[in-house]
């Protein structure tokens, strides 16, 4: 091996810049714990005539073949986003010989197994820390510290817009909308921010963590998404009337014999949880192990510095292996073969909020509906008049969700209901 670890990057972007301030302001430390110096040769861009920070004596190339074909080049980092043609790019790199790190949930969440088979067939190193939680340490954790644990929970906050919006609405008494408005003019929610509020953002990187707590493969398609579109200062208020904050989370759960469930959606989550305090664009994941009980991870997660110090961490940990002359450590973990438990199997305790005819009798309708259903509930209040019609907010004890939906129907049916304005999961203790 020569005396310098040689990298190309293909993207110049916010993480991109990011990387190579990282490796120019750290250099020496870094070089000191691999035991070798790291250079960064080539970097593809899309605009060769724009001027970039931090480049210099950098090739600059719009041509992946550069990097591709470049037999000096040992270690290529992805950071392009999206899966083309950012999926092809690794995949040739890695028939190349070339170790792999990238920060790119949509072609992790998506093509994991094909990304994993490939660097193994290939003997290269497949790393994407920054893929969930920018820079918060999770994915390294879940693969390596905690793997003396039976991962039965991870509940996580890893949309840093969604959880903006919802810390606004709840200090501020603001709907959605108007909160919205606010992030996208901050630059926290892009103009088309179906991404964030819908929770699909969340979703690639819930299947993620959930393929590798639960060691088995959990698709996309396998992940019930719901978004914050729905959420209104009345659920924020009598969350906090309730004791709740509303959060939306990335949730994987261990049901034993019925299987894994892996979802995102809004939770009512008690004010002493501690991911009830993650405020603004914060991340923060939680996970409960057999042996080491329950971790909270927190941080940044996305930025600049934040993502690049996880995807840094990466290269040092290939260049480490690079130097010491080790195969590939950490490959796929998913070995398992778990059944998916149906979202209708799944149990959680509900919060559902009414408008209903305010007159004698609409009560005793709605708790017959619940209990026709098996649903029992834990509290029923009501405050105000809504366009005519009385608010009723219930709250359930713990039920599967086939029998709450059983409730729904039943609700609607009634000729008292006007309408059920929301339904959220509630998180007990």
């Amino acid at each position: 091996m020569s005396n310098k670890i040689v990298i190309g990057i293909l993207g110049s972007g916010t993480v991109g810049s990011g990387v190579l301030q990282v490796i120019k302001e750290n250099g020496e430390d870094i070089a000191r714990r691999i035991g070798r110096d790291i250079s960064v040769k080539t970097v593809l861009v899309r605009d060769l005539t724009k001027k970039r920070a931090n480049m210099d004596g950098i090739k600059l190339t719009d041509n992946v073949e550069d990097i591709i074909n470049d037999p000096e080049i040992s270690i290529v980092v992805e950071l392009m986003g999206g899966i083309h043609p950012s999926l092809d790019y690794m995949l040739k790199a890695m028939e190349a010989g070339k170790h792999i790190i990238t920060a790119n949930k949509d072609a992790v969440a998506q093509f994991g197994e094909r990304l994993f088979s490939t660097a193994e067939k290939h003997n290269v190193e497949f790393k994407f820390e920054a893929s969930v939680g920018g820079g918060i340490p999770i994915i390294t954790p879940l693969k390596q510290c905690l793997t003396a644990n039976k991962i039965s929970l991870i509940m996580g906050i890893v949309n840093g817009t969604t959880n903006y919006m919802l810390t606004k609405m709840t200090a501020d008494g603001c709907d959605y909308d108007e909160v919205l408005q606010e992030a996208q003019a901050r630059g926290y929610a892009e103009a088309n921010p179906a991404a964030d509020v819908e929770g699909l953002d969340a979703a690639r990187k819930a299947a993620i963590l959930g393929s590798i707590a639960f060691n088995t493969r959990i698709k996309l398609d396998d992940v019930h998404v719901e978004g914050i579109t729905k959420i209104k200062a009345a659920d924020i208020a009598y969350a906090k009337e309730l004791g709740y904050v509303i959060k939306l989370l990335a949730v994987a759960k261990d049901y034993g014999e019925d299987g894994v469930n892996v979802r995102v959606h809004p939770v009512f989550l008690p004010s002493s949880h501690p991911l009830s305090t993650v405020k603004d664009v914060f991340n923060a994941i939680f996970l409960r192990g057999n042996a080491i009980g329950d971790a909270m991870f927190y941080g940044r997660g996305a930025g600049s510095l934040p993502t690049a110090s996880a995807v840094v961490a990466d290269i040092i940990a290939v260049a480490r292996n690079m130097v010491i002359g080790n195969t590939p450590v950490t490959g796929c973990t998913c070995y398992n073969d778990r059944r998916i438990c149906p979202l209708e199997e799944t149990e959680s305790s509900y919060y559902i909020r009414l408008w209903v005819d305010d007159e004698p009798g609409v009560l005793g309708a709605i708790a017959t509906a619940f209990g026709d259903s098996d649903v029992s509930l834990k509290s029923v209040i009501q405050t105000r008049m809504v366009q005519g019609h009385a608010e009723i907010v219930a709250v359930t004890h713990v039920v599967k969700h086939k029998k709450l939906e059983k409730a729904a129907e039943l609700l609607r049916t009634l000729s008292v209901v006007y309408k059920i304005c929301n339904i959220i999961r509630v998180e007990e203790e």
